[in-house]
């Protein structure tokens, strides 16, 4: 007969009931490497694992578990450091966009407002620009503009009805005047329902640019309006006509 050391024995019985004991103490009450939640498998039922099998199949379990980021039912609430590092829920990324566009620059104005130290809030007037702001929309998207050509520039009949009426009148004269003191040749004529604007073509402002960006392009010339805005959320423009 083969001879068998018992110290060899009784090293494969401390292994054997080392690795029952460890599986038994991950899943309490599951009996020795039961998977979280499930019985053992029919093959696992079939074959009798030896005191390595046992621990190797205790190794690759363990790694499932850290790869697939599993936590949940770990006694004393520890989770793997792989499950720790994936985003929790309501840890992503906060929008920016504050949904609708004057609402966004109104924002954008208190918050400078805020952090001035030397605002006067007695004189701070967002009812203002919010009024303002409505009349910038009406003009952009509400106001029509018949372009005609004229000899050395073009002249634009912009109508509208309701709110955009009194916008047009409000905002198509003040900006025609800004863009004078820019250096343009403009002139304006007001209409019963609405204004009539002449933007005359120069070396700076050619024909070909002026038809290129039309009613609202020429709008839109100058980086004044931001400027304005402040100016009349902090009461500096009352009075003054507001375009």
């Amino acid at each position: 007969m083969p001879r068998f050391p018992w110290k060899t024995a009784l090293a494969g019985a401390a292994l054997l009931a080392a690795g029952t004991a460890f599986g038994a103490q991950l899943t309490p009450g599951a009996g020795p490497m039961q998977p979280y939640g499930h019985g053992p498998s029919q093959e696992m039922q079939a074959a009798p694992m030896g005191p390595m099998s046992q621990m190797n199949q205790m190794g690759m379990h363990n790694m499932g578990m850290h790869g697939m980021g599993m936590h949940e039912g770990m006694p004393g609430g520890f989770a793997p450091h792989a499950a720790m590092n994936v985003a929790q829920p309501g840890a992503t990324a906060m929008p920016t966009m504050p949904g609708q566009e004057a609402f966004g620059t109104i924002q954008e104005i208190v918050r400078i407002l805020e952090a001035d130290p030397s605002t006067d809030w007695s004189k701070v007037d967002i009812a203002a620009l919010r009024e303002h702001l409505i009349d910038m929309d009406e003009v952009t998207m509400h106001a029509a503009a018949q372009a005609r050509m004229i000899d050395g520039g073009i002249e634009f009949t912009v109508t509208g009805a309701g709110r955009a009426l009194p916008a047009i009148k409000r905002m198509v004269p003040a900006h025609a005047a800004v863009l004078r003191s820019l250096g343009w040749k403009t002139a304006t004529e007001e209409l019963p329902d609405g204004v009539r604007l002449t933007v005359m073509a120069s070396e700076a402002e050619p024909l070909v640019k002026l038809k290129a960006l039309g009613f609202i392009g020429i709008m839109a010339q100058g980086a004044h309006h931001q400027r304005h805005h402040l100016m009349m959320a902090k009461g500096e423009m009352r009075g003054m006509t507001a375009h």
